[in-house]
């Protein structure tokens, strides 16, 4: 006897496949309807942008806010909020002229008063934000008419116009209110497409489309983060329909993903990733104080190893914080190439033998020994971690690889700079001011510099770049700034993995672009023949 379970979906896919050719040309056209659901081994921490450093609240937050500019599917700044702008000839002037038909998700309108109250909250001392330092470089803001926004730095300052890709933040709900106790933490009111509909702490977080929104209301109506922390098990949940987009992993897109199945039902994408990985040394700590030190691991450790082993081959080796093949990329950097024997012949330098014949390194009676800590959830980062781990054990140094739960990864230990070194990656951004970063002024509690690097030189030249409108000489100061970081090794930068996304193939209207696949997340749509439909066994 057929099981009536079973037959109606065959019944029905074979409908969607006999479909008329008008049926055909019908659901060519957009629709709305349907919901995406998306899984993340990470919760958000606060959904007030600016706050926050984590890429789990950054991905929420791009659904909920918009900046005045934006980067469009070629990387290339154009209007968000701002309909136009006009930089001074001096460059020390940007006005932005600001769209008219924007509201809050609220229902009050949007004007340059908010825009105003934005820049003050980055630039007021009591605001908890990594990110002030672009624009304390406004030497005026001004809001002459409502939808009128200017700036005026003191100097010139290259990196100025991207910066205003900045979060717009609602004066009527934030202002003279303590950003750490608001209800926009929980509960934010943006200008974007989504709207928070729901949030579940440590399960589930829920938005639903903005009919509102000043671009034209998104085509799917729900977009749904699930929380699990286990990439495997994202894995699972994808294959039986639990969730409908995730990144793969190198062995589930070349291998576990190569069957009629995913064929049937998903859409994969690859392309290289604009973020690198890399082990982070503690340079508070006293033996990785020494830049000798820091070049023995790297030679210690085989990044080509990683590559084919971890990433299988998808990803291409890290030389420094920018990505290769883009024009601020320096492929003539230093590389620490694979030298065991040059990794022990500096650390015999630096006094580390192995004296008690016990087979680990010691120096003044302390053998080298260290805890290498990264996040749940990430298999890459925690496999990169083994074979580190056993790389550094045949120079003689012992490296235990202990995993953290991510919310407390970053504010107990990371944050804090409670670490000996840690495995983890940024994002790389299209401009390539590295300040934020990399500047000794953000070695600090909570700033991003929490691997404490310090070099009155890069500083300089960190300085000197965002002073610098003249490309080619922007560039030859960034090439000069990773030229001193290769040498002074306060990460070893291990690779940049190809980005593997995987869609459900129900999800129409994705175009990929230099910029990826969800620069028109908005635009993406569902046949309303499949909108109850997930998968097709």
């Amino acid at each position: 006897m057929h099981n009536r379970k079973y037959l109606i979906p065959i019944v029905i896919a074979l409908a969607l496949l006999l479909a008329s050719p008008a049926l055909a040309a019908e659901e060519a056209k957009p629709v709305t309807g349907g919901e995406i659901i998306l899984g993340t081994i990470g919760d958000a921490t606060s959904l007030i942008p600016m706050i926050t450093s984590d890429s789990a609240s950054s991905d929420i937050q791009t659904h909920i806010y918009n900046g005045l500019l934006k980067y469009d599917k070629d990387i290339r700044l154009t209007g968000d909020l701002a309909e136009s702008w006009e930089v001074s000839p001096d460059g020390l002037t940007i006005t932005f002229r600001l769209r008219k038909n924007v509201r809050w998700q609220d229902g009050k309108p949007y004007t340059s008063a908010d825009a105003l109250f934005s820049y003050q909250f980055m630039v007021d001392p009591k605001t908890p934000t990594p990110y002030s330092g672009d624009y304390l470089k406004v030497a005026k803001a001004e809001a002459p008419d409502p939808h009128t926004f200017k700036v005026t730095y003191k100097e010139v300052f290259a990196p100025g116009l991207a910066s205003w890709g900045l979060s717009q933040l609602p004066a009527h709900l934030l202002k003279g209110q303590d950003v750490r106790s608001s209800p926009l933490n929980r509960k934010p009111v943006g200008t974007g497409p989504y709207i928070l509909e729901e949030w579940e702490p440590g399960t589930r977080i829920s938005l639903k489309a903005n009919p509102d929104y000043f671009d034209g209301r998104p085509y799917v109506d729900r977009v749904v983060y699930r929380v699990i922390p286990d990439t495997a098990t994202i894995f699972l949940e994808l294959r039986s329909g639990g969730i409908d987009m995730t990144g793969l992993d190198a062995l589930q897109y070349k291998r576990q993903t190569s069957t009629k199945f995913f064929e049937r039902n998903f859409k994969k994408y690859r392309y290289l990733s604009s973020t690198y990985t890399y082990v982070g040394w503690n340079l508070r700590d006293k033996r990785f104080k020494d830049v000798r030190v820091r070049r023995a691991l790297s030679y210690a450790i085989d990044q080509d190893e990683i590559i084919k082993g971890v990433l299988l081959g998808l990803g291409q080796p890290a030389t420094g914080p920018l990505k290769p093949g883009t024009y601020w990329y320096n492929p003539k950097v230093k590389r620490y190439e694979y030298d065991p024997a040059k990794a022990k012949a500096l650390l015999a330098e630096c006094g580390w033998k192995d004296s008690d014949g016990d087979g680990i390194l010691d120096k003044d009676g302390e053998p080298f020994a260290f805890t290498m800590i990264t996040n749940q959830g990430n298999q890459y980062r925690a496999n990169a971690g083994v074979i580190i781990q056993r790389r550094l054990a045949q120079i003689g140094i012992k490296a235990e690889l202990r995993t953290i739960e991510w919310a407390a990864f970053l504010k107990e230990f990371i944050n804090k700079g409670r670490f000996e070194a840690c495995i983890l990656a940024w994002t790389i951004p299209p401009d390539p001011d590295l300040y934020d970063v990399w500047h000794s002024s953000n070695a600090k509690p909570g700033g991003l510099n929490f691997t404490d690097y310090k070099s009155p030189e890069v500083d300089r030249l960190l300085a000197e770049q965002r002073l610098t409108f003249d490309q080619a000489k922007r560039k030859a100061i960034i090439d000069r700034i990773q030229e001193i970081m290769a040498e002074d090794v306060p990460y070893t930068f291990l690779y940049v993995a190809e980005a593997l996304p995987i869609v459900n193939s129900r999800f129409q209207g994705i175009k990929p672009a230099p910029a990826g696949i969800t620069y028109n997340f908005e635009r993406w749509w569902v046949p309303k023949a499949r909108q109850g439909i997930k998968l097709v066994q």
